[in-house]
């Protein structure tokens, strides 16, 4: 019974999402999309940090590989299509060197190592001038178009990047329901212990940075064709707070915390516009204050409520995972 609801709300979910732009201007599509745009960078992150445990603060450098990739490649005449898998390419790669560090440092070490790559390809962004355009950036990258389909338009892009985010759900789906994502769980609730039990936690912990990284890349690779300009401002270290705040605001660990999460941190500011110069304070305020009160995300207070209203039967916390791993 509990499957089919779940069906039943992610059915809901899409249709919602399908009906979203209909009748909205090109400035709410473009927000729509990059709701869907950070949901997907929110979903690496959630991997990396909510299922297998491992700090980054680097989420933001992975989109500016991914955007910067696709963007060379389409303003040499490359195709979109054949352009982002490069990118995505690439992202894996580096991520799964920026892994290595996570073997030797756990905690805020770890996030001091992030932090500086993240610096680091700031700083190579905004000096290669000859690569990356500067501090001036790269424009005039074409959207993709598929002959019957073109994306040029707003509208037609956005439901572009809903499919490419569904997509990208769905194979994460793929991931944190297999051995793979059992591994991660374990890597994050007792490093010590999964090794025991025979996880290669090495092998893991570069996997969850490298598929993390790679979902960061195809969400910059999506912001390429979006605003048709990339610039190394928008690859920042505040960018990977804000992709951070969307994982803890939504529910790190929650399949479906990152599209909550990212809903709040890019559609919540838009709504609060009427309050005109007070719309941060009293966005601020309300982050602040479902952190301190609810600080397993939105997605908890869900959990929380479900509890009070349908008390399950209690059960031994070891024999509750064995059931699941039947």
């Amino acid at each position: 019974m509990r499957g089919h609801w779940r069906t039943l709300a992610i059915v809901v979910l899409i249709a919602l999402a399908v009906l979203a732009p209909l009748g909205q201007g090109n400035y709410i599509i473009y927000v729509l999309t990059s709701w869907l745009v950070f949901s997907i960078a929110a979903m690496g992150l959630n991997l990396t940090l909510g299922y297998a445990g491992q700090i980054s603060l680097a989420q933001a450098s992975f989109m500016a590989i991914g955007a910067y990739v696709t963007a060379l490649l389409t303003l040499a005449g490359w195709h979109w299509i054949l352009a982002m898998p490069l990118g995505l390419i690439a992202c894996f790669v580096v991520g799964l060197l920026l892994g290595y560090p996570a073997l030797r440092v756990k905690g805020h070490f770890l996030a001091f190592v992030t932090l500086a790559f993240n610096t680091l390809v700031f700083l190579v962004m905004r000096n290669e001038d000859w690569l990356t355009g500067g501090t001036y950036g790269l424009v005039g990258m074409l959207r993709p178009d598929f002959g019957l389909f073109s994306t040029m338009k707003q509208l037609h892009f956005y439901y572009f990047t809903l499919a490419v985010t569904i997509l990208a759900a769905l194979a994460m789906w793929g991931i944190v329901r297999s051995p793979w994502g059992r591994a991660f769980k374990a890597l994050r609730e007792n490093p010590i212990r999964a090794e025991s039990l025979g996880v290669d936690t090495r092998r893991i912990t570069l996997l969850a940075f490298a598929i993390g990284s790679t979902y960061g890349g195809l969400a910059g690779s999506l912001v390429t064709p979006l605003v048709q300009f990339i610039e190394p401002g928008s690859f920042g270290l505040a960018h990977s707070l804000r992709i951070l705040l969307m994982v803890v605001v939504g529910g790190a660990g929650y399949f479906f915390g990152p599209f909550l999460g990212a809903g709040v941190v890019i559609l919540l500011p838009e709504v609060l516009r009427f309050t005109e110069g007070y719309y941060l304070i009293i966005y601020s305020a309300l982050v602040i204050v479902m952190l301190v009160f609810v600080p397993s995300g939105l997605i908890g207070v869900w959990g929380r409520v479900r509890e009070k209203l349908w008390p399950g039967r209690q059960m031994r916390a070891d024999m509750s995972e064995g059931a699941r791993l039947k």
